[in-house]
């Protein structure tokens, strides 16, 4: 038995099966795009930790931040003695995502903690209670968070939820958009945000509209940049808050610093985490001044909120950001995956759509394309076989018909091409006479 093999074993008798095995693989070092299991073979990762590495596996500059952070504290809490690395990378954030004329921000430890703060800072603004998500949203695995995450698979038995959250449909334009304009299809979908409001919840009763405009595990589908101007009009129009969840979209991923900065629409709140820190821990909300200082003291933070270690790796690595170009290069990663994937989708029926925006590409697998049934087989297989070829791919949308791309936007041109290589032999293979 190899050493990953020996470690699964010993993973099976001590870890809880409540946590979930994605891609069967072990590491034992990684660097740029490239992981190095316990056995000494080379992988090329396309899934980067689910959207945690876009300035790679251990950046230099990031990991000498770490150290010479780590020789003079490790933590104090931030409610207890203020430090240097929180306050600046807050000054940072505001610098590189300014929400309006004025901004603050608070740091978390991840994701699901920044959309829990959100909400508790949303409603505190307000004065109200209720929340609209989306169908087909990832927002964590918290209560609040998993109250408002779409995917039933992730909430088995783990109800009661949170009270006061609605869920609307996602504007979908792959499976929904009907011989309509963008501009039709929006305007569509909008009315049913204003119907929803009229049947389901009061507007005048909604504290917060939260949403990816690209969603993450949802399967990579990109909102229409009409809907979320008109969305912006509508939250404008009751006095809601507006959040996007950037979490898995934000720092570079998608050729900006924000998602939304595509749509040339500011939200009044946004969330982050993954990428941030390289991979330690940290996340933050980042709001409108208004809205944050809403939050009466004592009710937002945490004791390891902003640790001073996590905070030294993401001022690091948002310098590593701009010095290599990442949004640059998103765009670049992004357009050669694109261009393959389209090219597959010529020759292999069961390529139904390929989306996305910027390095946040994916490919829908579907049974039929004019049905648009998802095809989680082959998908299955697929990401099975790219691993045993040194592949990491992930899947994700409902029904895991959905090949996502995360790469780190440091992999090389031919790692890359090498990558897409592998998916294209390895889709050959399994679809055999199936092929145009």
């Amino acid at each position: 038995m190899n050493k990953s093999n020996e470690l699964f074993e010993r993973r099976k008798k001590t870890v809880t099966n409540g946590v979930g095995v994605f891609v069967e693989s072990t590491v034992a070092k990684a660097s740029g795009a490239i992981i190095t299991d316990l056995d000494g073979k080379d992988y090329i990762d396309l899934g980067g930790g689910i959207g945690v590495v876009n300035a790679g596996h251990c950046p230099p500059e990031v990991v000498a931040a770490i150290k010479d952070q780590a020789d003079k504290f490790l933590h104090t809490c931030f409610h207890v003695s203020a430090y240097e690395a929180y306050v600046g990378l807050c000054e940072k954030l505001i610098k590189i995502l300014p929400h309006g004329e004025n901004t603050k921000v608070m740091l978390t430890n991840t994701g699901a903690e920044s959309v829990e703060n959100a909400i508790k800072i949303a409603r505190q603004s307000t004065k109200r209670s209720a929340v609209i998500c989306y169908s087909e949203a990832f927002h964590g695995r918290s209560m609040m968070a998993m109250s408002l995450t779409s995917k039933i698979k992730y909430k088995y038995d783990c109800g009661p939820f949170a009270p006061e959250v609605y869920r609307i449909g996602f504007p979908n334009t792959y499976h929904q958009q009907k011989n309509q304009s963008l501009e039709e299809f929006s305007n569509q979908e909008l009315a049913k945000l204003d119907h929803f409001t009229k049947t389901y919840v009061d507007a005048d009763a909604v504290a917060a509209i939260i949403i990816e405009v690209v969603q993450g595990e949802g399967g990579f589908n990109v909102a229409p940049k009409p809907y979320i101007e008109g969305l912006r009009k509508f939250c404008d129009d009751h006095g809601i808050v507006l959040i996007f969840d950037e979490v898995q979209s934000g720092f570079c991923r998608t050729g900006k610093w924000a998602a939304y900065e595509h749509y040339g629409v500011t939200p009044d709140l946004s969330t982050w985490a993954k990428s941030m820190g390289s991979g330690l821990p940290i996340g933050c909300v980042i709001g409108k001044q208004e809205v944050m200082d809403a939050a009466q003291p004592g009710t937002i933070g945490g004791t390891y909120l902003g640790n001073p270690v996590c905070c030294a790796a993401a001022l690091a690595t948002i310098s590593v950001m701009e010095k290599q170009e990442l949004n640059n290069r998103a765009m670049a990663v992004g357009d050669i995956v694109r261009a393959r994937f389209e090219k597959m989708a010529e020759w292999a029926d069961c390529i139904g759509d390929v989306r996305g925006l910027g390095a946040m590409i994916a490919m829908e697998l579907v049974t039929n394309r004019e049905t648009r049934a998802a095809n989680p087989e082959v998908c299955e297989v697929l990401t099975d076989k790219c691993l045993e070829k040194g592949v990491i791919l992930l899947k994700a949308g409902v029904y895991k018909n959905v090949i996502r791309v995360l790469s780190p936007l440091v992999i090389t041109d031919e790692e890359l091409q090498k990558a897409l290589d592998i998916i294209e032999e390895t889709l050959k293979e399994i679809l055999g006479g199936a092929i145009k």
